[in-house]
């Protein structure tokens, strides 16, 4: 069997193993001693980790693209305020879904310049909250123009408006994650969007940008390069029509993690930002279209290395050949694995490096034969009471997190500077009662 700490790759990059008996450690922080102190399931961002993705997106761009460009964070894999902190402080954009994540940008101090926001049927209190705190709001369709165009822009400057396009191609990834398809729900196809462009001429309403979007979790970027030439030939009939340009364009993002070992190594990212930024160069001058700044949506790749699960081993049965580790954590905080049969890894906390037994089923406590976090995978003889991490957690778990079967969502510590802090506290019985008013 492959050696266990061959997984270690999977984990944030400031992981160790150290100690007597040896253990793991984040940031130089015993993530024993955290399990310990603050109960499990618990969830660790290390900063560390964010930086150097962030690192490596805005470098790739200042190499590859000669033009403005801007790295946007995307909120709905995680949003806590310490999160949209650190997000601001790195200079980078958070995109918000919703009146909900833009309140917890604003209380996490971003300032309306750094907020943009998408939705694919936003409600009049998400445009409520859009016109009084972002720059940018992104428009899905015609529907929702024509009421911002009846009411809600009138003598406002901001925000300003983009138009999400259908470029009619997806990237190749799960059939849930892809959102470029002709059939897709999200965006115009090219004739809504050439009406949507002469509406805002015609009300003179702030249009400035356009924003496309073909999936997620993929390796290869080539896909991506028709999408974009098909919307920058979108973009230059209607500069040949109207007269109009976009000033910004996102060919959003999604660029791929290894979420297990047979995955690895993680995709860098230099690839994929020159191959759109190079492309993007390209179709411009082919085009006589003046370069845009760039704004790219990293998702998962900024920020699922950098959290990692923790859960307590409370019983280990078989049934057949199947060895099972039911832990206390499972599909009401991470739903990947039901969603989208996505596969995960893990380690012993204490003493990482054992051997594997044979292969293990990881499995949570809730009501569902689908509640398998891990399947088939290679594991140590773990007994009651241990502790398993669970890396390339930080995206997507908590923010589809539940309470399925009463379960409280689980607290956060942010790692940095060899210190850990709690962030999101984990929730109570009485959290669960506080919405119950019958």
């Amino acid at each position: 069997m492959a050696d266990p700490m061959a997984r270690l790759e999977l984990f944030p990059v400031t992981t160790r193993v150290a100690g007597d008996p040896p253990r793991l450690f984040i940031d130089g922080v015993d993530v024993a001693e955290l399990a310990r102190h603050h109960g499990t399931p618990l969830y660790l961002y290390d900063q560390a980790t964010l930086d150097q993705a962030v690192d490596a997106y805005q470098e790739a761009l200042a190499r590859h693209y000669p033009g403005p460009s801007i790295v946007v964070y995307a909120g709905k894999a995680f949003l806590c305020r310490a999160l949209v902190r650190w997000a601001v402080a790195r200079g980078l954009g958070i995109d918000c879904t919703g009146a909900g994540e833009i309140q917890i940008a604003v209380a996490g101090g971003a300032p309306r310049a750094r907020i943009l926001v998408h939705g694919v049927n936003k409600t009049p209190a998400d445009l409520d909250a859009a016109l009084a705190h972002a720059a940018v709001l992104v428009v899905d369709h015609l529907g929702e123009l024509e009421r911002l165009g009846a009411g809600w822009l009138q003598g406002a400057s901001e925000p300003e408006l983009w138009l999400r396009v259908r470029p009619g191609l997806a990237v190749d990834t799960h059939a849930y994650r892809q959102t470029g398809q002709e059939e897709s729900k999200f965006g115009m196809g090219p004739a809504e969007l050439e009406r949507a462009v002469r509406l805002c001429l015609d009300r003179g309403l702030p249009l400035t940008g356009i924003h496309f979007h073909q999936g997620s979790q993929f390796r290869d970027p080539t896909p991506l390069g028709a999408g974009l030439d098909r919307v920058l030939e979108m973009v230059a009939r209607l500069r040949d029509l109207t007269g109009w340009t976009p000033r910004h364009l996102s060919p959003g993002g999604g660029w791929g993690v290894a979420y297990h070992e047979g995955e690895l190594p993680h995709p860098p990212v230099e690839p994929y930002v020159a191959f759109v930024a190079q492309r993007l160069v390209a179709g411009c001058a082919a085009r006589g279209l003046p370069l845009p700044t760039l704004h790219l949506e990293p998702g998962r790749s900024l920020v699922a290395r950098a959290g990692v699960a923790v859960y307590q081993v409370g019983a280990v049965k078989r049934t057949g050949p199947r060895r099972w580790l039911l832990v206390d954590g499972g599909m009401a905080d991470n739903i990947r694995p039901a969603l989208y049969g996505a596969r995960y890894s893990c380690l012993p906390v204490v003493e990482p490096a054992r051997p594997a037994l044979g292969p293990a089923w990881v499995a949570g406590p809730y009501c569902e034969s689908g509640d398998v976090l891990i399947s088939g995978l290679p594991m140590a003889d773990v007994a009651p009471g241990e502790w398993i991490a669970v890396p390339v957690s930080g995206a997507y778990h908590l923010a589809m997190a539940s309470n399925y079967n009463g379960a409280r969502r689980p607290p956060v510590l942010w790692l940095a500077e060899g210190r850990a802090r709690t962030v999101l506290r984990r929730e109570t019985p009485a959290d669960l009662l506080a919405r119950d008013v019958g």
